[in-house]
């Protein structure tokens, strides 16, 4: 399901998040950007040569990168800390803890290339445990936009928000969800794509236009998909979870590991306040060497993977 970002229709969300960083930089000085020697991978380029004054660069030097983003944040600035998210996240993360969110610094970490982006790079390289380690952090936002509207949102939406907060910013290509006019971003607030009420399908990030293709083949076969878009993994959007746990079955469906990560902290919740059967989608552990296209499919995290867990639940119910 994925194709080059070059292909008609498909995004690389990266770009979504520059261009809203270079508008919010033009529009307040108090905006600035740091990196881990990722100025390419973070499309950072245009954002140096616009506001040279405004990018720190501090090398292969993660730790020292988000203890930098909490300086600048101490002295009065808007830190962007943008990097690889599988080094930012796994090499820094004491500092994410203590520096940005014990400390309530106002950071806002980017985690680039997130998921399995990188494929063929292996493990290594992989982000799929970083959802799961920075949500059991206090009094950290975490946010997994779905498509390049809502990733210039949760940009937007982050610098106006007085704290620490994670963004996961896919380089997959994704498409734009079709959304009603007017739509709004809201940190902590959830989006229903699709109403149904035999099976809530809860995704985040490149995952839910997957959900969509999901509900429109369980339509064919009668089966009535409720769609939601759990963008903000940390805090909950509470009320979406009891309106999708009223259907009686939930499907989960991130690009990180099936355990701890989203599918976790809506098991969590359902387990203490609306006990329902739950299937959650994602990697089981270590993802092999790979494609990014092939990693997907091979851990069923495609359309056809999560209609087969919706009609599993379903069929349970009966």
């Amino acid at each position: 399901m994925n194709a080059p970002a070059n292909l008609p229709g498909m995004f690389d969300c990266r770009d979504a998040y520059v261009r809203a960083l270079e508008e919010l930089a033009a529009a307040d000085d108090r905006i600035v950007a740091v990196c881990n020697d990722s100025v390419g991978s973070s499309k950072l380029g245009k954002f140096r040569d616009r506001f040279p004054d405004r990018l720190v660069n501090v090398g292969i030097a993660e730790q020292n990168m988000v203890g930098v983003g909490a300086g600048l944040a101490n002295g009065g600035k808007v830190p962007f800390v943008s990097g690889a998210a599988c080094f930012l996240t796994a090499r820094a993360m004491e500092q994410i803890k203590v520096d940005c969110a014990y400390s309530q610094a106002n950071v806002k970490l980017c985690g680039i290339s997130s998921g399995v982006a990188y494929g063929e790079l292996g493990a290594t390289h992989h982000s799929i445990e970083d959802v799961a380690w920075l949500r059991a952090i206090d009094k950290l936002t975490v946010i997994v936009p779905s498509d390049p509207w809502e990733t210039a949102e949760a940009i937007k939406a982050a610098a106006a928000h007085d704290g620490p907060i994670f963004i996961r910013i896919s380089r997959m290509p994704v498409p734009a969800i079709e959304r009603p006019s007017g739509a709004v971003f809201a940190i902590g607030k959830a989006e229903t794509l699709r109403e149904g009420g035999d099976v809530a399908i809860i995704a985040s990030g490149t995952l839910v236009h997957r959900a969509l293709d999901a509900a429109a083949a369980l339509a064919r076969h009668g089966i009535a998909a409720r769609v939601v878009n759990m963008a903000t993994v940390s805090p909950l959007d509470t009320d979406a979870l009891a309106a999708a746990a009223a259907t009686g079955a939930i499907v989960t469906a991130e690009e990180g590991l099936a355990r701890g990560g989203l599918g976790g902290a809506i098991a969590e919740y359902c387990a203490q306040h609306r006990p329902v059967p739950m299937r959650m989608l994602g990697f089981q552990g270590f993802a092999p060497t790979g494609s990014a296209t092939w990693l997907m499919d091979h851990a069923g995290l495609n359309a056809a993977g999560i209609a087969a867990a919706a009609q599993e639940l379903v069929a349970g119910k009966s």
